[in-house]
């Protein structure tokens, strides 16, 4: 394994640590709990030499100080020392610490076995020969926990070697994938730390057999089994019969596998046949309730992106719809314009429309721009409607636009459609008419408000009963890109038209 490769694997090791820590602190706490129960499997020994035990001095004591002691030396070990080991980081010193955690195990076990092994003193002659004996085995016992800890190392940095490359991996086998090498993992601590604290044969053999096929019936289930059970009329009970098969062929091989670790043939083919059960009745069908939610899930997935494609359709749609409004208007402008004078109010007006065209060519396409150059796009239209209003003493128009300096961000071409229709149906070169439009912002709020006056329409004016597309694009596009996020209110009487807009940006 290389530089490279170790980096990336030490790169992230959170999550990795949080599982370890877990799995270790759940399994001492349990090993705690089984001292709670009145049984000593030393008692037997005690009562065969003719020695008085006495539960709390001879067995609970004892075993809470060296289960104790090996919890705090792996969590010593294995997220400070070796991390650093890896990374090459003060060698000398780590290598003192480990030296130093096998001498405080070694001791505090012997010291707690002088205690715990107390009926072994009837086959000495003296305390000192008893203790000798004692801290020899302890030591000897701590130097195996240590090989078992370092083969346990290495066997997580290969699987953590094996999940940084396991995209290259899962393109050659399927059913390797990231997820499968974690639980794998996992397992793999377990099983290392019921070793550790050593709770039993028959334990750490339960665990060991249960969890590891429930961890390969899982991944073989969802990339194989409910597949193809899928495909049939009656899928659960082809899958139930599926499962059933691999488990009937699998109970032989688990047996046998038990078999050196209880060295008990009734006891390997009793856990291997609990094993099989345990596996049909509550594995499989959990596999199966999560391989429905994820298919529910993917489904889920899919309508959403065909919702998203939808509305985003639609978004360019309304855009489509609103970039030639405004572009006609500003142009029918200029017109009239041109119509009074050809001179620089005209150069001026195609200056203030080639500064709009060129926004709407470069910006209005974003999902959101600066607050500020919406503001200014708005204001040369405005500028360029009072090119054809200014000459008529009339009409009025005010405003009151706050500049923005801050950094903030607003959906092109949302404010404009307010101001153009009050521009549309406020005035009147016969009629006194009026404008205010007003905006200013608090924080990340928008405040904006367009008051104008209206006027009745002519009989014979096509536009009398046209609403035009400004405003009803206008309120989808709030309701799509600002839902919950805003507030609209629009009043209407025969001489007066209000819109009020508050916005969260």
């Amino acid at each position: 394994m290389n530089d490279a490769a170790i980096k990336n694997i030490m790169a992230e090791p959170i999550q990795r640590n949080k599982v370890e820590f877990w799995a270790a602190t759940t399994i001492y706490v349990f090993a705690l709990f089984s001292l709670s129960i009145d049984y000593s499997p030393n008692e037997f020994y005690f009562k065969n030499a003719n020695v008085v035990f006495r539960y709390y001095e001879h067995f609970f004591w004892p075993q809470l100080l060296r289960f104790t002691i090996i919890y705090l030396a792996f969590l010593l070990l294995n997220f400070k020392v070796v991390p650093r080991l890896i990374g090459k980081e003060a060698i000398w010193l780590n290598v003192v610490l480990i030296l130093a955690a096998f001498v405080a195990v070694g001791t505090v076990a012997g010291i707690a076995d002088t205690y715990y092994k107390g009926y072994l003193l009837a086959r000495f002659d003296t305390v000192q020969e008893m203790w000798n004996y004692t801290f020899q085995g302890s030591f000897q016992n701590t130097l195996r926990l240590l090989l078992v800890f370092g083969f346990y190392t290495f066997i997580k940095y290969f699987g953590l070697y094996l999940l940084s490359n396991a995209v290259a991996i899962q393109s050659k086998y399927r059913m390797v994938t990231q997820d499968a090498i974690t639980a794998f993992m996992v397992w793999l601590v377990s099983v290392f730390i019921l070793l550790v604290f050593d709770l039993g044969e028959e334990i750490t053999a339960v665990w060991t057999i249960v969890s590891l096929s429930a961890i390969l019936l899982y991944f073989f289930s969802f990339h194989s089994l409910i597949p193809r059970s899928l495909a049939t009329k009656r899928p659960l009970l082809s899958y139930e019969l599926r499962v059933l098969l691999v488990l009937v062929l699998a109970y032989l091989p688990a047996a046998l596998l038990l078999l050196p670790m209880l060295h008990d043939e009734d006891a390997a083919f009793g856990i291997s046949f609990f094993n099989a059960l345990f596996q049909l009745v509550v594995t499989a069908p959990v596999t199966w309730v999560l391989y429905q939610r994820q298919l529910k899930g993917k489904e889920e997935v899919f309508v959403l992106q065909k919702e998203l494609g939808h509305s985003a359709a639609n978004l360019d749609f309304l855009r489509s719809q609103i970039n030639p409004h405004f572009l006609f208007n500003a142009l029918n402008t200029l017109y009239g314009t041109a119509l009074q004078e050809k001179s620089e109010r005209t150069a001026q007006g195609i200056q203030m429309l080639g500064d709009m065209m060129r926004f709407m060519l470069h910006e209005n396409h974003q999902q959101k721009i600066l607050l500020a150059r919406e503001i200014e796009y708005m204001r040369n239209y405005i500028d360029l409607q009072l090119l054809r209003t200014s000459a008529s003493p009339e009409i009025v128009i005010e405003t009151n636009i706050e500049e923005v300096l801050d950094q903030k961000y607003v959906a092109p071409m949302l404010l404009i459609p307010f101001v153009e229709n009050a521009f549309k149906h406020g005035i009147s070169l016969k009629q006194k008419s009026w404008i205010r439009v007003s905006l200013h912002c608090e924080q990340n709020k928008l405040y904006f408000d367009v008051y104008n006056s209206t006027h009745k329409k002519a009989e014979n004016d096509p536009e009398k009963n046209k609403s035009g597309v400004g405003l009803k694009n206008v309120k989808q596009r709030l309701e799509l890109l600002y839902p919950g996020k805003y507030e609209l209110i629009i009043r209407e009487t025969p001489e007066e038209y209000f819109v009020h807009l508050t916005l969260e940006l």
